[in-house]
């Protein structure tokens, strides 16, 4: 147990390990299965990188026995006709009803089991800390928006400003150009 007394972050943790070490297994699984390699039980570890007993555990031996059937079966001579024989078909179709069937009882478990750790993070998030963050939040927001209205405001004078200077420049301009011509004319 963590110091704190609570397992609960431990044992979601363990479940999440557990859960991408049998992904890794089914995925090594496939791949040694499209590469045609021959399937073991510690073959599948291997390239998965995980213990030789998670392989023989429920929910993975399956396949790998499912697989390894399947690649017996391939190997086998089929009939003089050069095709398979309808119980060789049947076989097949009862191997794969089977691999279906549990696959999805995996994903009905691998819901319900992402289903409660969302529903125990929801939990573990307090309302307090919540309310907290939330009247921080409009704080902020409330403090951006009166920069903001200073910003424009303080914009708005300076752009009158300068519209003003503009126009006395404007003048100043004009008045020097009168007084250049009177100055010209009285020469």
């Amino acid at each position: 147990m963590n110091p704190a007394g609570n397992p609960g972050p431990l044992r979601a943790a363990r479940r999440q390990a557990s859960i991408e070490a049998r992904h890794r297994a089914r995925t090594a699984l496939a791949a040694l299965e499209g590469a045609g390699e021959r399937i073991t039980f510690s073959a599948v570890a291997r390239k998965a990188g995980v213990s030789t007993w998670l392989t023989y555990r429920p929910g993975i031996r399956e396949y790998i026995d499912d697989a390894r059937l399947r690649q017996q079966t391939a190997l086998r001579p089929h009939t003089r006709s050069g095709g398979p024989t309808a119980a060789t078909l049947r076989t097949d179709l009862e191997h794969a009803r089977t691999t279906i069937t549990a696959l999805r009882a995996e994903r009905d478990e691998l819901r319900t089991a992402l289903r409660h750790q969302l529903g125990r993070q929801l939990d573990e998030a307090s309302r307090p800390d919540l309310t907290v963050r939330v009247d921080d939040l409009t704080a902020r927001n409330q403090q951006l928006a009166d920069q903001l209205k200073q910003a424009t405001e303080h914009n708005t004078a300076l752009e009158a400003r300068v519209r003003a200077l503009e126009e006395d420049l404007t003048a100043a301009r004009t008045s020097l150009r009168r007084m250049i011509r009177t100055e010209n004319r009285l020469r």
